[in-house]
């Protein structure tokens, strides 16, 4: 691993978002609190910026030709989503362009003309267009989406250099030093939010350089989805079950897992502790799964749906979900 992979992304990212908050920008590109968010004051959202900016050229410089244009189609999410950031663009161009971009990830792979490989090739599309959108619905509470990105991304790095593609690896472990430095002014309670600048990209690359690794060889299908389950989890169950309801999946709601503790009582604090445990574990066991026989890595798959499926039925225990997932916060809701 390369020192630079961490130290110029980290220093980068951290004197973009420092120098950004002491700009006016701090008082113009902010997020209000409205009645289906759980933060209570006025934050600025451009965190993603300085991640994006510390990540992507390294990436981009240090890559290969296939990483160059990952990274260069993440940079057109970090854009587009910068003006759906100020102005709000409509699903019809949204949509469009994470489509396209997980099109230049799965083309960029590679992909062989059997039937097989064709079939694989489509579904890895879907998932890496649904990993860009539901790491954006994840990123709802202070230290979350920069603590999946940092934990995440780093087991990508550490899986790809153990493989010996240090390519990849020090991509992968520039995105989460960039993270980790976001992350220092996201800790509960926050100072600056991520916004969709930072979201959508890097729930894309998190889906691009996930397909890419198993493209190479480097780590099994199930890998990457085990790496970021905190999020793959809560996010598919919840839309599923908004689906189910035939309530509206593009609305903004409240009803995801970790929405629905902070409504229950649980402080930022809290809430982002035990989901940095569950991530860390969840990547850990990833790594560990990796060249283990295939029946300790089945069992490690089990062991971990049988989890999601117990902590998921306590939440729902204890704390309900609504129809619709829209309800106010409670008086006592704090940071």
């Amino acid at each position: 691993m390369s020192a630079y992979s961490v130290i110029v992304p980290l220093v980068v990212t951290l004197a973009i978002i420092a120098l950004l908050l002491a700009s006016p920008l701090a008082a113009r590109i902010v997020d209000r609190p409205g009645e289906r968010s759980l933060h209570s004051r006025d934050t600025p959202r451009f965190g993603g910026i300085g991640l994006m900016l510390g990540a992507l050229p390294f990436v981009f410089l240090h890559g290969g030709a296939e990483l160059r244009l990952v990274a260069a189609a993440a940079a057109g999410l970090a854009v587009m989503s910068l003006v759906d950031d100020l102005r709000t663009l409509p699903v019809a161009i949204r949509l469009p362009c994470h489509l396209a971009a997980a099109g230049v990830a799965v083309a960029v792979a590679g992909a062989d003309a059997t039937p097989g490989a064709i079939a694989l090739a489509v579904v890895a599309f879907l998932g890496i267009t649904w990993m860009t959108n539901l790491f954006n619905f994840m990123d709802g509470a202070d230290g979350l989406a920069g603590g999946m990105a940092a934990i995440g991304f780093g087991a990508f790095g550490a899986a790809a250099l153990l493989a010996g593609d240090a390519s990849l690896g020090n991509a992968a472990i520039a995105i989460a030093a960039a993270s980790a430095g976001f992350l220092a002014f996201n800790i509960p309670p926050a100072r600056v939010f991520m916004g969709d600048a930072g979201s959508v990209p890097l729930g894309f690359l998190a889906g691009a350089m996930g397909w890419l690794g198993v493209a190479r060889g480097l780590w099994p299908w199930w890998f990457p989805p085990l790496a970021f389950s905190p999020f793959v989890v809560d996010a598919t169950v919840t839309l599923a079950r908004r689906a189910l309801a035939g309530e509206p999946v593009l609305r903004a709601h409240r009803s995801h897992y970790y929405q629905r503790l902070v409504l229950g009582g649980w402080t930022h604090r809290r809430l982002a502790a035990w989901a940095w445990a569950t991530m860390a574990l969840a990547a850990a066991s990833a790594l560990a799964a990796l060249g283990q026989r295939a029946a300790v890595q089945g069992a490690i798959i089990f062991a971990w749906v049988a989890a999601y499926g117990v902590a998921m039925a306590h939440v729902d225990r204890k704390h309900p979900r609504e129809p619709g997932g829209d309800r106010p916060p409670p008086p006592e809701e704090r940071k």
